[in-house]
């Protein structure tokens, strides 16, 4: 086991700590710095797998850290938008909805399996680029308060709901797959 204490597990680490500090910031409708910070955690999100894998200090605390880490800035962003009125409530619970099916599943398979690889798919990918795509346009939107920039924060709702109800699906769909065969 590699050690914990390597840039990537720090840089995740980064990301915990930023995620209250942008959820702060968008309910104090400090616009301009949620965005800065997001965008910064946005960054350590992408710099911390790349190096992990780079400098082959990939660690399971890391693996475990990441995604959660992930969840909780991503989670916190849509609860906040809604506070403010950015976005609408049921875009939230479609988002903790495919979230909490995905911890039970996972719960499930913890306890009655042996499985311990919880590997995202393409569409599990897709599908928090979608809402990060999703929360940076209401972020900027609310920022500069600019009609184009409204449209396009409007126009992603569905598709970000749609991508993650389908990567729920496709989760569910896999961890069907894999009872059947285990």
């Amino acid at each position: 086991m590699r050690k914990f204490a390597n840039i990537p597990n720090l840089l995740t680490l980064a990301r915990l700590v930023v995620a209250p500090l942008v959820i702060w910031a968008i309910i104090e409708e400090k616009h301009r710095l949620a965005l800065a910070l997001f965008a910064a955690a946005a960054l350590t999100d992408g710099i911390d797998g790349a190096l992990a894998r780079r400098y082959r200090q990939i660690t399971k605390v890391g693996a475990y850290l990441d995604p959660i880490a992930d969840k909780i800035l991503l989670s916190g962003v849509f609860v906040s938008l809604a506070l403010v009125g950015s976005v609408p409530w049921w875009l939230v619970a479609v988002i903790f909805g495919r979230d909490i099916f995905l911890l039970v599943v996972s719960a499930g398979a913890l306890l009655f399996t042996k499985f311990r690889e919880f590997r995202p798919s393409v569409w599990g990918k897709a599908s928090t680029l979608m809402q990060i795509a999703c929360a940076t346009a209401w972020m900027a939107q609310n920022a500069v308060d600019s009609r184009p920039l409204h449209a396009f924060a409007e126009a992603l709702i569905w598709p970000t709901a749609a991508a993650t109800i389908w990567s729920g699906v496709h989760y569910g769909w896999r961890g069907l797959r894999f009872a059947r065969t285990h």
